[in-house]
Protein backbone atom coordinates (compact mmCIF):
# COMPACT_ATOMS: atom_id res chain seq x y z
CA UNK A 1 0.00 0.00 0.00
CA UNK A 2 1.65 3.22 -1.29
CA UNK A 3 2.30 5.88 2.14
CA UNK A 4 0.30 8.53 0.67
CA UNK A 5 -2.73 6.10 0.86
CA UNK A 6 -2.31 5.62 4.66
CA UNK A 7 -1.69 8.97 5.73
CA UNK A 8 -5.70 10.25 3.27
CA UNK A 9 -6.90 7.36 5.32
CA UNK A 10 -5.77 8.83 8.57
CA UNK A 11 -6.53 12.02 7.57
CA UNK A 12 -9.85 10.99 6.57
CA UNK A 13 -10.27 9.56 10.18
CA UNK A 14 -9.21 12.44 12.10
CA UNK A 15 -11.37 14.74 9.95
CA UNK A 16 -14.48 11.97 10.57
CA UNK A 17 -12.95 12.04 14.61
CA UNK A 18 -13.26 16.01 14.57
CA UNK A 19 -16.84 16.14 12.74
CA UNK A 20 -18.32 13.52 15.53
CA UNK A 21 -16.82 15.58 18.32
CA UNK A 22 -18.56 18.57 16.94
CA UNK A 23 -22.05 17.30 16.64
CA UNK A 24 -21.50 15.72 20.39
CA UNK A 25 -20.81 19.13 21.12
CA UNK A 26 -23.74 20.90 19.33
CA UNK A 27 -26.07 18.28 21.17
CA UNK A 28 -24.55 18.28 24.32
CA UNK A 29 -24.86 22.59 24.32
CA UNK A 30 -28.71 22.26 22.74
CA UNK A 31 -29.82 19.52 25.51
CA UNK A 32 -28.02 21.45 28.12
CA UNK A 33 -29.61 25.15 26.31
CA UNK A 34 -33.28 23.31 26.89
CA UNK A 35 -32.60 21.80 30.10
CA UNK A 36 -32.20 25.73 31.44
CA UNK A 37 -35.01 26.73 29.25
CA UNK A 38 -37.51 24.16 30.74
CA UNK A 39 -36.16 25.08 34.46
CA UNK A 40 -36.84 28.29 33.56
CA UNK A 41 -40.30 27.86 32.09
CA UNK A 42 -41.26 25.64 35.33
CA UNK A 43 -39.39 27.68 37.59
CA UNK A 44 -42.22 30.77 36.26
CA UNK A 45 -44.94 28.14 35.91
CA UNK A 46 -44.16 27.33 40.00
CA UNK A 47 -43.74 30.56 41.27
CA UNK A 48 -47.20 31.84 39.07
CA UNK A 49 -49.47 28.55 40.49
CA UNK A 50 -48.24 29.62 44.43
CA UNK A 51 -48.86 32.88 44.41
CA UNK A 52 -52.13 32.46 42.35
CA UNK A 53 -53.02 29.55 44.82
CA UNK A 54 -53.62 27.31 42.37
CA UNK A 55 -50.78 25.03 43.16
CA UNK A 56 -52.71 22.02 44.60
CA UNK A 57 -55.01 21.79 41.76
CA UNK A 58 -52.26 21.33 39.50
CA UNK A 59 -50.11 19.15 40.98
CA UNK A 60 -53.63 17.15 41.48
CA UNK A 61 -54.48 17.53 37.79
CA UNK A 62 -50.25 16.22 37.15
CA UNK A 63 -51.00 13.05 39.66
CA UNK A 64 -54.40 12.44 37.77
CA UNK A 65 -52.41 12.50 33.98
CA UNK A 66 -50.23 9.98 36.00
CA UNK A 67 -53.24 7.63 36.63
CA UNK A 68 -54.94 8.42 33.43
CA UNK A 69 -51.42 7.20 31.75
CA UNK A 70 -50.93 4.24 33.35
CA UNK A 71 -54.33 3.05 32.69
CA UNK A 72 -54.06 4.02 29.27
CA UNK A 73 -51.21 1.72 28.91
CA UNK A 74 -53.28 -1.62 30.43
CA UNK A 75 -50.96 -1.66 33.71
CA UNK A 76 -50.72 0.05 36.89
CA UNK A 77 -46.53 1.67 37.04
CA UNK A 78 -46.29 1.70 40.96
CA UNK A 79 -43.33 4.12 40.28
CA UNK A 80 -44.44 7.91 39.87
CA UNK A 81 -47.24 6.97 42.85
CA UNK A 82 -44.11 6.11 45.12
CA UNK A 83 -42.48 9.09 43.51
CA UNK A 84 -45.36 11.15 44.14
CA UNK A 85 -45.68 10.41 47.95
CA UNK A 86 -42.49 10.60 48.48
CA UNK A 87 -41.85 14.09 47.53
CA UNK A 88 -44.99 14.98 48.99
CA UNK A 89 -43.69 13.83 52.26
CA UNK A 90 -40.21 15.49 52.07
CA UNK A 91 -42.32 18.72 51.57
CA UNK A 92 -44.01 18.18 54.62
CA UNK A 93 -40.94 17.32 56.69
CA UNK A 94 -39.87 20.70 55.40
CA UNK A 95 -42.24 22.55 56.12
CA UNK A 96 -42.74 21.13 59.37
CA UNK A 97 -38.61 22.22 60.28
CA UNK A 98 -39.55 25.49 58.85
CA UNK A 99 -42.56 26.34 61.55
CA UNK A 100 -40.16 24.51 64.43
CA UNK A 101 -39.74 27.36 66.16
CA UNK A 102 -43.84 28.44 65.72
CA UNK A 103 -43.95 24.91 67.05
CA UNK A 104 -42.01 25.78 70.37
CA UNK A 105 -44.12 29.07 71.07
CA UNK A 106 -47.36 27.40 70.62
CA UNK A 107 -46.87 25.10 73.92
CA UNK A 108 -45.50 21.56 74.45
CA UNK A 109 -48.52 20.23 73.47
CA UNK A 110 -47.95 21.44 69.51
CA UNK A 111 -44.70 20.87 70.11
CA UNK A 112 -45.61 16.87 71.37
CA UNK A 113 -47.80 16.90 68.21
CA UNK A 114 -45.41 18.07 65.50
CA UNK A 115 -42.74 15.84 66.28
CA UNK A 116 -44.75 12.66 66.49
CA UNK A 117 -45.92 14.05 63.10
CA UNK A 118 -41.97 14.15 61.71
CA UNK A 119 -41.28 10.82 63.00
CA UNK A 120 -44.22 9.36 60.75
CA UNK A 121 -43.21 11.31 58.50
CA UNK A 122 -39.99 9.93 58.18
CA UNK A 123 -40.87 6.51 58.73
CA UNK A 124 -43.17 7.21 55.34
CA UNK A 125 -40.35 8.62 53.51
CA UNK A 126 -37.65 5.53 54.45
CA UNK A 127 -40.48 3.10 53.61
CA UNK A 128 -41.60 4.72 50.16
CA UNK A 129 -37.55 4.89 49.17
CA UNK A 130 -36.80 0.89 50.32
CA UNK A 131 -40.46 0.11 48.44
CA UNK A 132 -38.46 2.31 45.29
CA UNK A 133 -35.08 0.50 45.66
CA UNK A 134 -37.28 -2.94 45.83
CA UNK A 135 -39.29 -2.16 42.97
CA UNK A 136 -35.81 -0.98 41.00
CA UNK A 137 -34.34 -3.76 41.77
CA UNK A 138 -36.92 -6.71 41.12
CA UNK A 139 -37.76 -5.16 37.92
CA UNK A 140 -36.58 -1.54 36.53
CA UNK A 141 -39.54 -1.61 34.20
CA UNK A 142 -41.87 -3.51 36.98
CA UNK A 143 -45.39 -2.80 35.95
CA UNK A 144 -48.44 -4.88 37.19
CA UNK A 145 -50.91 -5.83 34.87
CA UNK A 146 -54.18 -4.63 35.30
CA UNK A 147 -57.01 -7.10 35.96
Amino acid sequence: MPRGAAADREWVARAFTHVEDAVYLGVGLLLAASAIALLVVSGITFVRSVLEGVLAARVVGLLDYTVQVSFREHALIPEPFLIVGLIAGIRRVLVLTAEFGDLLDRGPEAFRNGMIELGLLTVMVLALVVALVLLRRRAPGAAAEKA
